[in-house]
């Protein structure tokens, strides 16, 4: 197996300091005095900190109208100084233990203004931040970060490429991996180690779904031994160290499988084939999800698809956008979300078919090239 290439862990400064002016901007125009983004996806793609959640509070504080600063416990500092906010000029306020962090926070945004929260901040800091500044009005901060995050700059897509080279290395080796006799945690136990050799620094999701454990889209592992004629979904993904994910499915059969079964893997490549074709600027989310399951449908299996076509993907695994009916939202360059459409006949089998796709100035580009065919192990 080829060794891994060095990749950086975070963006330029330059790309950062560019974020957390744009946010700025953003908020104002929306109206809101303030963000305050705590440990997650958002603070690591305004700052490359890619702090810990923890019980104690650490909390980006950007106000429209003043300098951006990061509130950390105090044990936290150095990890936070060894971050790019180190590089980022941005002041680091401490608190220690017997300290009150959200009052800190509350000190550095307008008491009676609109403070945006990021969107995954848990409840009860939500609530602390509520009662440490009463006067405020919170809304969810995902009104401006969303729209940062779901248009991938050229790096960012660089990124996905390089996740999506690496998932495509572990589905090479599967078949290997797949024989009758084996159970499905010991193959995905193989799966898993995969994932980390060629790069990824987590593994996020392993799923091995055998013979009639097909038709449950997450059903994860199980001691089920995998049987002759079985097919196997296999949906596996993992975080990058640059913090952007993986995620790609394939389906396989240990020996021949069954002839419904080719019969409805057959539209399945279709229907998948279809709704990439059928991205680029300008479409609907929702007609993506429509071109794929109309091939579906009308091939007799429509109440067999029982999941939206894709998600968007990034810094996340899932983020927006979704492709799902009534998502109206236009498809714009940057965008970059999963196309995997599936058909699942309960107590049989199952199979679905996934690649990462980015909507480039003209069409979608697939970021995942291992075969689409059935592979037969």
């Amino acid at each position: 197996m080829p060794a891994a290439a060095a990749i950086p862990p975070h963006p330029p400064l330059a790309d950062l300091a560019d974020r957390l002016a744009r946010a700025r901007a953003a908020a104002g125009e929306l109206g809101i005095d303030a963000l305050v983004v705590t440990p997650g996806p958002d603070l690591r793609y305004l700052t490359g900190y890619d702090a810990v959640p923890l019980e104690r509070l650490t909390a980006l504080v950007i106000p429209v109208d003043g300098e951006a600063r990061i509130v950390v416990p105090g044990l936290e500092r150095a990890a936070a100084a060894a971050s790019p906010i180190g590089g980022l000029d941005l002041e680091v306020l401490t608190w220690e233990e017997t300290d009150d962090p959200y009052a800190l926070v509350a000190s550095l945004v307008a008491r009676e203004g609109v403070v945006g929260v990021d969107n995954h901040m848990w409840a009860e800091k939500v609530l602390r931040l509520r009662e440490a500044m009463p006067g405020a009005r919170q809304v969810l901060a995902g009104a401006v970060l969303r729209e940062l995050r779901v248009r991938k700059s050229p790096a960012e897509v660089a990124a996905l490429r390089r996740a999506g080279s690496a998932i495509d290395q572990v589905h090479e080796q599967v078949p290997g991996w797949l024989r009758a006799g084996r159970t499905e945690r010991e193959v995905g136990a193989d799966i898993a180690d995969a994932i980390l050799q060629v790069g990824h620094v987590s593994v996020d999701f392993v799923i091995v779904g055998s013979g009639p454990n097909g038709a449950s889209p997450h059903h994860a592992l199980s001691e089920r031994v995998i049987e002759p004629g079985d097919p196997v979904v296999v949906d596996i993904g993992g975080t990058m160290p640059d913090g952007y994910c993986s995620d790609c499915t394939r389906t396989y059969s240990v020996g021949e499988p069954p002839a419904d079964f080719l019969a409805y893997y057959a539209v399945l490549a279709r229907a998948q084939d279809a709704a990439c074709a059928h991205v680029r600027p300008g479409v609907s989310a929702e007609s993506v999800d429509a071109a794929a399951r109309d091939v579906i449908a009308e091939a007799g299996y429509g109440a067999q698809f029982i999941h939206r076509t894709g998600h968007g993907i990034g810094l996340q695994t899932h983020e927006d956008p979704y492709l799902v009916s009534g998502n109206t939202e236009t498809l714009e360059p940057g965008m970059a979300f999963s196309v995997e459409p599936g058909i699942y006949l309960p107590g049989r089998h199952g199979a679905r078919i996934e690649d990462i796709v980015v909507c480039g100035s003209e069409a979608g580009e697939r970021l995942n090239h291992t075969t689409r065919d059935l592979v037969v192990c």
